[in-house]
């Protein structure tokens, strides 16, 4: 069983459907046991870092998905959940989970393309990812793939070894990082069509090694 964690941050719906089309059992929960017990944690997320956080630790899911981490279950983390794995976010200047060394950023305004065009904030809308490793997760995705993305904010790893895929809005930043049996896409797996559903089945058969 796949556990969805749900910690009122929205988009959970939309991550099962997914899930049940390639065919995997999944649950969205908030039961610390249950996520414990699961194989497999996806950690989805839209929303704000400081709401997020707080519902995280009232339900008890903090110390579960750290728990979870240090047993090595493989954890996915999609949007939010790619950013409040880091230690702190500059969003709402909140303490985070701290399973990956390393800051969330807040894109610099103002922001512009490398051709002088104006950038809007939020990213939003479909970009490319630049892998710089290999990644079980990621195995099948082509230089052309492009991905889904709505954020204001991204995770800035604080050593490379964590960044795994980097994308190019006005800056070059970590849109995939990871360690150990984490992963974590700053963009929405769910709404990325073929090679997002490509993702999403290979973590469901991942073991969590690299």
């Amino acid at each position: 069983m796949i556990a969805i964690i749900d910690y009122k941050a929205g988009n959970l719906k939309s991550v099962e459907r997914a899930l049940k089309k390639l065919g995997f059992a999944c649950r969205i929960t908030h039961d610390r046991e249950e996520v414990l017990n699961s194989e497999r944690i996806i950690f989805p997320g839209v929303g704000a870092a400081g709401k997020a956080i707080a519902d995280l630790r009232h339900f008890g899911l903090d110390k579960a998905l750290t728990q979870a981490f240090k047993e090595g279950t493989p954890i996915l983390g999609i949007c939010l959940g790619a950013q409040i794995i880091l230690e702190k976010s500059e969003e709402n200047n909140t303490q985070c989970l701290g399973l990956v060394r390393g800051d969330v950023k807040r894109f610099p305004l103002p922001l512009f393309s490398f051709d002088n065009e104006r950038l809007k904030i939020p990213h939003m809308g479909w970009n490319g990812v630049h892998l710089v490793r290999r990644h079980p997760v990621l195995e099948g995705i082509r230089p052309q793939d492009e991905f889904y993305f709505v954020h204001s904010y991204y995770p800035m790893p604080a050593a490379d070894q964590y960044i795994i895929g980097t994308t190019d809005y006005g800056i070059e930043f970590p849109s995939i990082i990871g360690h150990k049996n984490l992963i974590a896409m700053q963009f929405h797996l769910e709404k990325s069509g073929p090679p997002g559903l490509r993702i999403l089945k290979n973590f469901c058969t991942w073991n969590g090694k690299i």
